[in-house]
């Protein structure tokens, strides 16, 4: 009997780390993609057969109405997220509430919805962290909160759904060529090289050593850094 194909869910992947991952994985995974939508993410799911999800992350209340008709789904890779880099005396509640909403509460609902899919699969969840999920520096505070509570998501998951076989990792990468890296330089007032950091292939591909890992390994924490030639 043929075992069929895994369904892997990204979201974030109209670019960057996300839609690396699912070029990386389309060859052997069915994939249902979503993203900020828009010519990007059309052209990725034409060029890769891959079903399109429209999802508002800043709206999570509205996700039970889309994924209600979603069949299989074995692996779930939350790649989506947003930083605004500013002092806690400088980000008023709007900041904060954007970015929690999108880099956690989405994550969490999106998790709730599918895990029974998920379980049935005995897959894996992916949450794409950062560095600041391990320590916040100074204007990182509403990008750093949501990382580490992004953590603490994964943690409880990974020792919640032990029992029914789903594997749950937290990628932490360095700092990334994508254009959310762009945007963090930008604000920084900093040059953005992107030969100076970690290509989002290379992230792609640790996810991917974790989404195909054998079975009796789990990959709880993996730390993705620039390499001895980058200058972050």
């Amino acid at each position: 009997m043929t075992t069929p194909r895994p369904v892997t869910l990204i979201t974030g992947a109209s670019g960057g780390i996300g839609s690396a991952l699912a070029r990386l994985l389309a060859p052997t995974h069915d994939l249902i993609l979503t993203g900020r939508g828009g010519a990007a993410l059309t052209r990725l799911c034409a060029d890769l057969g891959a079903q399109p999800l429209p999802l508002d992350l800043t709206h999570p209340e509205t996700f039970a109405g889309v994924v209600g008709g979603l069949g299989r789904v074995t692996n779930l890779v939350h790649g989506a997220g947003v930083v605004d880099l500013g002092a806690v005396a400088g980000q008023d509640h709007m900041v904060w509430t954007h970015t929690l909403a999108v880099n956690t509460v989405a994550p969490a609902e999106l998790t709730r919805l599918l895990l029974p899919r998920v379980r049935a699969e005995q897959g894996t969840v992916v949450f794409v962290n950062s560095g600041a999920g391990l320590r916040a520096n100074a204007g990182w505070g509403s990008y750093a909160a949501s990382k580490f509570a992004l953590k603490a998501l994964a943690d409880a998951l990974r020792e919640e759904e032990a029992a029914h076989g789903v594997r749950v990792t937290s990628v932490y990468p360095g700092r990334t060529a994508t254009p959310m890296q762009q945007k963090v330089r930008a604000q920084e007032g900093a040059a953005y090289t992107p030969e100076a950091f970690v290509q989002p292939e290379t992230v792609a591909a640790t996810i991917a050593f974790a989404l195909n890992a054998p079975r009796d390994a789990t990959l709880p924490d993996l730390s993705v850094r620039p390499g001895p030639q980058g200058n972050p």
